[in-house]
């Protein structure tokens, strides 16, 4: 029978392909998936595919249609079963797959859930996720064939790859973890018994109800538990994961948290003492401190575009051996293989912490003080979004405003910056904004609503959103 499927236009995002279960993504479209995704590896000369999942309900039975069809493509699936999505990255770069898809909804609702992929040793992003979409619907598929499948369990292999990698001696930390529910859940137990030092794990079941909170540590009410149990037990810091292991959620010792450039800019330190003059990326939603930490170390400091396929790409480009997003997804190319990996980014910032001389809390407080907004999101026409940005570039070069274009725009004035970009995955505009006081912060939120209100917008809702950073 001739196979032809159409998705909801919805899922198929920049990075990945997400959706509502139930709604607009059902266990047809993952055997969909498998069936094109397979053929394109086919076509690429490639035969073996590895495969997992995180711990959401419909995990397990997206994964079942999606390995179904990448069977019915000729692939032979390597199936490492329930765990974090950097662990399926780990699989496809040791087990030498020709390709690699998690199913996973990473951060968003309990309801929500999708695939992140890889070909090669590459993301597969962007246009390659439209024309998967596209074959699909034409029915560009290779014939129907009988591949192979076989569970392959590489949690051993990966923990002790992380371990391997952590440099803080026997210094005995206390460290509070938190997983939120999420799958790196499935092998924190394992983790911490391999680390030096007194070890407690919250919400550490793997349970796709999230019962606990949503797992998204750059959420600050998302890490009350968290900075509650640091403080009970007198921890020297807490690390929370995403709902897939993906991105990073720090707590200092005084229960303050770790914004994801603040966490750069002593992973930064760090890698540039053994790579003096390497090229650091973070994205442009990332705090100036970062970029100018990066140069007084002796870095080559890159603002790149928002999105981990992109970052990573980037990263592939320039031989940067670190790499990181205001989000929490930190990319190792020093002594790891260049994927955002929230578990492998903690066990080298816990190396940090061991061999500091005082506490995180001393390092968070050396940095310098500005104020700054949270990431501000805000709803736009899928339409209209890009044309906004677009507008409002126009108007900053006709009034000769300092503007760095990498991704919308990022407006540097005697205050600060602020920034105003699309999202690649939603209908919103994201804003933010950071000055060296309140009053400075208050006009660079100002000039965002009035750029706004030229295109016919109203402004974001800026009440409480003036922050220590």
């Amino acid at each position: 029978m001739r196979f032809s499927h159409r998705f909801d236009p919805s899922i198929l995002r920049e990075y990945d392909i997400r959706g509502i279960v139930g709604q607009t993504l059902t266990e047809a479209d993952a055997f969909a998936i498998g069936r094109a995704f397979g053929s394109i590896v086919a076509r690429a000369g490639g035969k073996r595919v590895a495969v997992g999942y995180d711990g959401r309900l419909s995990s397990p039975a997206l994964e079942a249609a999606l390995v179904e069809g990448l069977i019915a493509s000729g692939m032979a699936v390597a199936r490492i079963g329930l765990g974090p999505t950097p662990m399926l990255y780990f699989a496809a770069t040791t087990l030498a797959a020709d390709g690699a898809v998690m199913v996973t909804g990473s951060h968003n609702p309990a309801d929500y859930n999708g695939f992140k992929m890889m070909l090669g040793k590459k993301p597969f992003f962007g246009q390659a996720i439209r024309a998967l979409g596209d074959m699909a619907a034409a029915g560009d598929v290779v014939p129907e064939s009988t591949g192979s499948e076989a569970q392959q369990d590489i949690r051993a292999a990966y923990i002790a790859r992380l371990l391997a990698d952590y440099d803080g001696g026997d210094r005995a930390l206390a460290v509070v973890w938190d997983p939120g529910n999420g799958a790196a859940g499935a092998v924190l137990d394992q983790l911490v018994a391999g680390l030096p030092g007194t070890h407690t794990i919250i919400n550490g079941t793997v349970d796709g109800r999230f019962p606990a909170h949503h797992p998204d540590p750059t959420v600050p009410a998302n890490l009350r538990q968290l900075i509650a149990a640091v403080r009970e037990k007198g921890a020297d810091l807490g690390v929370a994961f995403d709902g897939d292991g993906d991105r990073l959620g720090i707590v200092d010792d005084q229960g303050e948290i770790l914004f994801g450039d603040q966490i750069m800019v002593l992973l930064a330190r760090d890698v540039l003492a053994a790579r003096p003059g390497a090229t650091i990326i973070a994205d442009v939603k990332a705090s100036q401190v970062l970029f100018d930490e990066i140069a007084r170390a002796g870095g080559k400091p890159l603002m790149w575009k928002t999105g981990h396929s992109l970052i990573k790409a980037k990263m592939a480009e320039t031989g940067a051996p670190l790499a990181g997003e205001m989000s929490g997804h930190i990319f190792f190319a020093d002594r790891w293989y260049g994927f955002d990996d929230a578990l492998y980014a903690a066990v080298r910032l816990l190396g940090i912490a061991a061999r500091m001389s005082g506490p995180l809390s001393g390092a968070r407080a050396a940095l310098p003080a500005l104020r700054a907004t949270p990431e501000l999101r805000f709803d736009c026409a899928e339409s209209r979004k890009f044309a906004v940005i677009a507008e409002v570039a126009a108007r900053l070069r006709d009034a000769g405003a300092r503007v760095n274009d990498t991704d919308g725009v990022r407006v540097q004035t005697e205050d600060g910056w602020w920034l105003l970009r699309a999202s690649n995955t939603q209908a919103v505009l994201v804003a933010r904004a950071e000055a060296k006081d309140e009053a400075g912060l208050d006009r660079l939120k100002a000039a965002i609503a009035d750029q706004l209100a030229q295109s016919g917008l109203a402004a974001p809702d800026f009440s409480g959103s003036n922050a220590g950073h």
